[in-house]
């Protein structure tokens, strides 16, 4: 689709979203180049408003016939404001926008300039493909040192995996090894040890306040719902790493109520009493009870019934659909509450055989509303069978 759009020479505003070293700012330069455009690059963490004002201001004596294109970086950093100003000059046309963000545009870019781009999203560039980065920066490195160099394919291929998808990691993994081999009979052989040492942990794509971070928490939650304990084994790994023991934490007692719930009710005192061994005892030994809390949640059975109860009861409340509290419910303790009528016709349950007797607890506006539907696990079962054996609901 983008190869369509730059042989069509009509170029839109557009917005790069994608991780670092995907060839974001590589294409834009294509654009440019293939368009005819002059190209004006401007990092949004570091430039601001006046930076745009002075490329617009200096356009007469350096446009070019095609078109000034304006390569935006990191345009998260750019507050509201900032992003409304180059609405301006966008929309009569003295530039062409190319915006490019590591975190989800749909979160970080103002509606307006939005609805005037095309999106584009930029993957985590493949292993093979990696490859062929590696080669061509192997052989410039070995351009620039003098002599050969030699990079055996096991340490290719750990490259091209360590990176994690990030050309511009893998690219500088061969740079520091250049430098760090000395030649021998002539060439630099690159080592394997050398090449985990430069490229340790670079796989990892994490930032506790980006998308990532969230991605691989949906990832995790999501895995133990849909019982899958090696996929979930696999995201706690993932977060454990990066050393984000309180979200994990979290998320698991939060998957313990929600997804479990009541189909194995002892699921959350379980994974309470795991999250505070691992609260005690710290990383990296707190991935151990860590990961039983997880398996036991991804193969125990699932029942989000007291979820679905309680988000309905809310949105009920919320919406105002709530009414008196019947009158024979109301407190009752202190002079004066017979005159006012509370609590006189409460009937007490513990006073009645398998200490139920049916009376009515909802206002009157409700009275008929049913929140909670038994799951179809054993558990819930078990107790929809005793309720209906004593005559209750």
């Amino acid at each position: 689709m983008l190869r369509r759009v730059i042989d069509s020479g009509l170029i839109p505003n557009m917005i790069f979203y994608g991780p670092s070293g995907t060839g974001k700012t590589t294409v834009a330069s294509i654009i440019a180049a293939h368009t005819n455009r002059t190209l004006h690059k401007l990092n949004a963490t570091t430039a601001g408003t006046a930076d745009i004002k002075e490329i617009i201001s200096s356009l007469g004596t350096l446009m070019a016939p095609g078109g000034v294109l304006l390569y935006l970086d990191e345009i998260q950093y750019f507050n509201k404001k900032q992003q409304q100003s180059l609405l301006e000059f966008t929309e009569n046309g003295l530039i062409t926008l190319i915006a490019s963000t590591t975190e989800n545009p749909y979160f970080y870019v103002y509606n307006a300039i939005l609805s005037r781009s095309t999106i584009f999203e930029f993957k985590p560039v493949g292993i093979e493909d990696v490859r062929l980065a590696l080669r061509r920066a192997v052989s410039l490195a070995a351009e620039r040192a003098g002599h050969p160099i030699v990079c055996p394919d096991e340490v290719e291929t750990y490259l091209a995996a360590a990176c994690g998808g990030d050309v511009r990691k893998a690219v500088g993994a061969v740079e520091l090894l250049a430098k760090a081999t000395a030649p021998l009979e002539g060439s630099a052989v690159f080592s394997l040890a050398d090449a985990e040492a430069v490229a340790q942990r670079s796989a990892m794509r994490y930032d506790r306040d980006g998308d990532v971070h969230y991605d691989i928490l949906s990832a995790f939650q999501k895995s133990i719902r849909g019982s899958d304990p090696n996929a979930a084994v696999h995201y706690l790994a993932r977060l454990l790493a990066a050393g984000d023991l309180p979200s994990v934490c979290r998320r698991l007692l939060v998957t313990a109520a929600e997804d479990i719930g009541l189909a194995y009710p002892q699921a959350i005192a379980i994974a309470k009493a795991c999250v505070d061994a691992a609260l005690q005892v710290g990383l990296p030994e707190a991935q151990l009870p860590l990961a039983e809390a997880v398996i036991l949640l991804a193969t125990a059975p699932k029942s989000n019934a007291a979820a679905c109860a309680i988000w309905s009861a809310m949105s009920d409340v919320q919406a105002g659909r709530t009414g008196d509290v019947p009158p024979h419910l109301k407190d009752s303790h202190y002079k004066g509450a017979q005159k006012l009528g509370r609590g006189l016709t409460y009937r007490y349950p513990h006073d009645f055989p398998n200490h139920y007797v049916p009376q009515q607890y909802l206002p009157d506006e409700i009275k008929d509303v049913r929140y909670y539907e038994y799951g179809a696990n054993k558990t819930e079962q078990a107790a929809r069978r005793y309720w209906e054996e004593i005559g209750g609901s």
